[in-house]
């Protein structure tokens, strides 16, 4: 279900970005863009950018970007078809009404009937665990401490041990056996025929957002393992994409979200008023889900169980919780292993000085990494001071990094001038871009180093899109096929379509792409910095960047090439050669910047 592109394009056009946008951030020109404090991420100096000529929108902090309707689908947590509906209503375009192809009814309906097979069966559940079948279940959740209205509010459940008593209450709704086996609530075998996939286990509903039921989690009783299970991947469940407790956590007023390990730690802090918690499912943090929490604060709180596990996994989640723009914080639990046995121990207000007391979370990643080298050697010291002093480049803010700096030296007890000095010569030596070794305690660098390849590869989408003019000429030595990497390749082809229908137009390509996270790396595609003033840098540069790529080009397909592909083998050595010319001779490039 969806309006045509035609439709879509018209509201596009009619919507100007730098009109949209400027209501709600505050726009000034400079150049050719406009610039301003970004909406999706805390910053001083401003770095988000305004391209009335692209009609996209780029943060060269945080990376969030892409066109009108990705902006309102950030800013007001709209769905694609909300904010075509907003920027419709606001150009005056009469929106017709949608109409579903077989397929996509087809797709709805099961969507609707998997739902209300998820509503049915938490109902269920929960009618059990006050039935005599569901004692256990019900001493288990009081045991934990729950309250009656708790556990309403969670919806929470119990299924018993004979687990065949929720195939034959849906049975007997008259739901067929293909809905029910697409429903993820049941196994099959030929000897048994289908059965529930929960049974004997305290059952948690996931919901989504919008408070539909989507999936289920179930803690076993006794001894049985797995001690936890959850539903399996359905048309209505994917656990990389949802968080458990956020249609809750999403209206709390806190100023940030807590992100903690299981459903218990969730429903234990709600209990106690920390009505800002949420889970993962099951899995580490996804980057689906740093985007979902975006959607709803600035801040987030990492507070996994204190073990070696837990530690690990909070060094997993910072990075990609950066990469979204989100400012992050490690809550220390020690000498408790998670949030729920801190509150039954300590209490509330002992947990909320804990989150107060919450660590900069790239101070705990100093300090993880700190355990990797032997801090009373010399050189230990000195070899740790210089990786942290590479870390520290990574800020692409002065303020910031200098911020960082003062801390690091503060903590250490080093000559804030030392230091300073270090990062500064490590700067000149190019250490920002030189691969630095990672320690034992899997800290990530906050952005990952592009290969020259890569960003060959983005700077000519780059170019290609501020400068539509050099098509012309740049077609006569690279094609969609140049572009090796699955992405730029995708959005090469779109481009050079474009080009043959006579109008380079990357707004209009960006709402092609649903995922936003997919709609953030092509926009950054689009906005690759050309620190370059002259058109001869320019133009050499663009050179070097076509060599670059059919340099790289003719060796992935060599490494490729099956060695009975006569044809492939000639049009690769007819390449190369190609290329051995440009490089003797130049390529020839007529191209004006402006």
């Amino acid at each position: 279900m969806r309006y045509s592109d035609d439709l879509i394009e018209e509201i596009r056009l009619k919507n100007d970005i730098i009109d949209v946008i400027g209501g709600y951030v505050q726009l000034k020109r400079k150049g050719s863009s406009y610039f301003g404090l970004c909406p999706f991420h805390n910053e001083k100096t401003p770095s988000f950018s305004v391209s009335p000529s692209k009609q996209m929108y780029y943060c060269f902090g945080c990376g969030a970007g892409g066109n009108v309707f990705t902006f309102l689908m950030e800013y007001e947590n709209f769905t694609f078809p909300e904010a075509v509906k907003s920027l419709a209503e606001r150009a005056g375009v009469k929106l017709p009404d949608l109409e579903y192809s077989k397929e996509e009814k087809r797709k709805a309906d099961q969507r609707s009937r998997l739902l209300q097979i998820n509503k049915e069966a938490a109902k269920y559940y929960y009618v059990l665990l006050r039935d005599h079948k569901g004692c256990q279940g019900l001493e288990y959740l009081k045991k934990r401490g729950l309250s009656d209205e708790t556990i309403q509010r969670f919806g929470l459940g119990y299924s018993d041990k004979f687990g065949g008593g929720l195939y034959k209450f849906l049975k007997q709704r008259g739901y067929p056996d293909e809905d029910l086996r697409e429903s993820g609530l049941f196994n099959s075998d030929e000897r048994h025929g289908m059965y529930d996939k929960f049974w004997n286990r305290v059952i948690f509903p996931i919901m989504d957002v919008n408070n539909k039921v989507i999936g289920f989690g179930g803690r076993v009783m006794g001894d049985g393992k797995p001690k936890y299970l959850n539903s399996p991947e359905t048309k209505i469940f994917d656990k990389s994409r949802n968080l458990y407790g956020l249609n809750s956590a999403r209206l709390s007023r806190k100023k940030n979200l807590i992100i903690c390990e299981g459903y218990m730690d969730v429903i234990s802090m709600h209990q106690a008023g920390f009505n800002h918690a949420v889970a993962s499912l099951g899995t580490a943090l996804t980057s689906p889900q740093a985007s979902l929490l975006k959607r709803y604060t600035d801040e987030v709180l990492i507070i996994y169980d204190s073990d070696e596990a837990g530690t690990k996994a909070a060094l997993r989640a910072i990075p990609l919780l950066k990469e979204v723009g989100l400012s992050t914080k490690v809550v220390n639990l020690k000498p408790h292993k998670d949030p729920d046995e801190f509150i039954k121990s300590e209490g509330s207000k002992a947990f909320e000085a804990r989150l107060e007391k919450a660590e900069n979370s790239f101070l705990f990643e100093v300090r993880m990494a700190e355990r990797d080298y032997d801090m009373n050697d010399p050189q230990g010291k000195t070899d740790f001071l210089h990786y942290v002093a590479g870390r520290l480049l990574n800020f692409e803010d002065e303020i910031e990094r200098n911020n960082y700096i003062e801390s690091v030296a503060r903590v250490y007890h080093i000559e804030l001038a030392t230091l300073s000095k270090l990062v500064g010569k490590l700067a000149l030596k190019g250490a920002g871009i030189i691969k630095t070794e990672k320690p034992k305690s899997g800290i990530h660098s906050d952005r990952e180093k592009e290969s020259g390849t890569d960003k060959a590869q983005k700077l000519m989408l780059t170019w290609i899109t501020s400068y539509p003019d050099i098509m012309e000429q740049i077609t006569d030595y690279i094609s969609p096929d140049d572009f090796t990497t699955d992405l730029y390749h995708k959005v090469a082809v779109m481009i050079f379509e474009q080009y043959h229908e006579g109008e380079i137009n990357p707004a209009r390509l960006l709402s092609r792409f649903d995922d936003s996270d997919e709609t953030r790396k092509v926009t950054a595609l689009f906005n690759a910095v050309i620190p370059l003033n002259s058109d001869a840098e320019k133009m050499q540069a663009l050179s070097d960047v076509i060599c670059n790529m059919k340099e790289h080009s003719i060796n992935y397909r060599s490494s490729r090439l099956d060695p009975t592909d006569m044809q492939g083998l000639q049009e690769v050595m007819r390449d190369k050669k190609a290329l051995e010319q440009w490089k003797e001779n130049g390529i020839r490039l007529h191209i004006s910047f402006d």
